[in-house]
């Protein structure tokens, strides 16, 4: 496989884009399930096939004329998406009682224009720590939202975004992106998004169940954070692609060898899958007989909250900032190992009914509002050290790549990409833009735990390469 990760960047221009109307200062408290949100970065990176003519003279100069043009939609369109969606201009500040606040003052968004070394089909998807990390996706140095926008040898752009995790959920930044094209392409806006913090107000008086002390914990609870030792084993990030035949197998057998009694969805018997790996790996683990391993699903609290009540699910729909849980099972590394994927499945299908309900978001809004403004955080996202392997499942399969169309087609392959910086890993698998019903798989996972998912699980766990998302078939090659 080559290595695709040799190449340089640099970057022609740097401006802030500011909303395109101008912008009250005021100031949107964060919600109780923002509180919960470290001060973590998301990246998130599109590309785009754009031949390069071959011919000379005007053919030549039009291309020219057309990337200018694409730059020109792009900050347009963010200017006009600014409007609605204020909050990504503004600024993160805490206030007198260490608690993070949203200043919304139309800073606006620092927009990069660059230029790489590199074909589209050149690029080692496989290995985004190379290619995407510090190259295609900006580092944000100020305000909510950074862009960079990154012309490649080939013709083709690569459009790359990275935002502050305490203002939106990923759901939240779909909504946003969706928005960003329509606007780029002087389109309505298919949602209007809704910033009423009041729709998590906390009950009076609060009540929450006691297992949610097990889920969250106070930040100052944690015991200092040691050093990596020198050679200790590390979080890599990696892209694969799961084909829909053994998505279906998988299934299958977490199922029980479809009898149909107990329907498993693919994200709990892919997730399942990923428990047993994970715990394998462990075997090297001193006392790995006592050890656990602990996996954690991302659930959205949007359906749950407006459960029975039209008015706001139409509301929570399009509601802006964060409305997650994650509910995690523990389990003894010899049992996840040894039992079948069906009784491992079984397990993570238990753990989070109690995590699906109206009650269960209630009162995790409860549980913040009785330890503010002590912060708090999700008790999985630093576990993962002495005590055994931990990590974290979130399903992206409502991630719009093919709605996020700034007006020269959808993109040929888009990512969320998140090295999150906590002791567990984190997986994120998303439709596949080549193969309907195969699945994108973004892993970030300890370097011995991805040996090990490769050595025996390389007929699930592809590499995505440029082979299989087909980009050889369109760029022409660039002139000499």
């Amino acid at each position: 496989m080559m290595n695709g990760g040799e190449f340089m960047v640099r970057v022609r221009r740097k401006e802030v884009v500011a909303a395109a109307l101008p912008v009250q200062e005021h100031w949107l408290p964060l919600s109780n399930l923002d509180l919960l949100l470290p001060a973590l970065d998301v990246s998130v990176f599109f590309c785009y096939k754009i031949d390069i003519p071959n011919g000379d003279g005007d053919d030549q100069e039009e291309y020219f004329r057309g990337f200018g043009s694409m730059v020109r939609a792009l900050k347009r369109g963010m200017a006009e998406a600014l409007v609605t969606y204020y909050a990504f201009g503004g600024e993160v500040v805490s206030n007198s009682a260490g608690e993070a606040e949203l200043l919304c003052n139309n800073r606006g968004v620092d927009f990069l224009e660059a230029q790489a070394d590199v074909r589209l089909d050149g690029l080692n998807f496989y290995n985004p720590d190379l290619t995407i990390e510090g190259k295609l996706v900006p580092k944000k140095k100020n305000g909510v939202l950074s862009v960079q926008v990154t012309e490649l040898k080939c013709g083709g752009v690569v459009v790359g975004c990275t935002f502050d995790h305490r203002i939106a959920d990923a759901y939240s930044a779909n909504l946003f992106l969706v928005s960003w094209a329509e606007m780029a392409q002087s389109k309505p806006l298919s949602v209007i998004p809704s910033f009423r913090r009041s729709l998590l107000n906390p009950r009076r008086p609060g009540f929450y169940h006691p297992s949610l002390d097990d889920m969250y914990v106070p930040i100052s609870s944690l015991p200092p954070l040691n050093p990596p030792e020198p050679g200790a084993d590390h979080l890599i990030s990696r892209l694969y692609y799961v084909s829909s035949e053994q998505l279906s197998l998988l299934q299958t057998l977490a199922s029980g060898g479809g009898g149909g009694i107990r329907r498993r969805t693919k994200l709990e018997s892919l997730s399942a899958f990923l428990w047993k790996m994970v715990a394998k790996s462990a075997d090297v683990m001193e006392n790995a007989d006592k050890k656990t391993c602990k996996m954690g699903i991302v659930v959205d609290g949007r359906g749950r909250l407006s459960s029975g009540d039209d008015d706001k699910r139409a509301v929570m729909t399009t509601y802006f900032g964060n409305v997650l849980s994650i509910p995690f099972g523990e389990k003894i590394i010899d049992e996840l190992k040894d039992q079948p994927l069906s009784w491992v499945a079984d397990e993570v299908h238990e753990y989070l009914k109690a995590a699906v309900t109206k009650e269960h978001f209630l009162g995790l809004i409860d549980w913040v509002e009785a330890h503010r403004p002590e912060l708090a955080i999700a008790k999985i996202y630093s576990s993962g050290s002495s005590d055994g392997p931990a990590f974290v499942v979130s399903s992206g399969q409502r991630f719009p790549a093919a709605k996020v169309d700034f007006g020269w087609g959808r993109p040929a392959v888009g990512s969320y990409h998140f090295p999150w910086g906590g002791d567990a890993g984190y997986v994120m698998p998303m439709p596949s833009p080549a193969r309907d019903g195969d699945w994108m798989v973004y892993m970030h996972l300890l370097k011995g735990q991805i040996k090990l998912i490769e050595d025996e699980a390389s007929h699930i766990f592809r590499p995505l390469t440029s082979e299989y998302l087909k980009l050889a078939d369109f760029p022409n090659p660039s002139p000499n």
